[in-house]
């Protein structure tokens, strides 16, 4: 994952373990697992993500960071 601007980048590498088409999906990595839930809301969708955070950064921040990249998906997928 890298940020536009080359100005931060990591490597992340999982493995999906579970997808449920329309509904969710699972996936570890790292040591990690992440669970990406999907909830229908009249005309919207509600997308929900829960991670094992890792040990290098506060979660506030992680959470912060996961919050950034849904509102960027949410804004592309309003204009495309």
């Amino acid at each position: 994952m890298e940020a536009k601007d080359g100005s931060f980048g990591f490597d992340f590498e999982v493995s999906y373990t579970e997808v449920n088409l329309g509904s969710s999906f699972t996936y570890t990595g790292m040591g990690r697992y992440f669970e990406v839930m999907f909830t229908a809301q009249g005309e919207a969708t509600l997308i929900s993500i829960c991670f094992d955070p890792e040990t290098h950064n506060p979660v506030e921040l992680q959470q912060q960071g996961w919050q950034a990249i849904l509102n960027n998906f949410k804004s592309y997928t309003e204009t495309h």
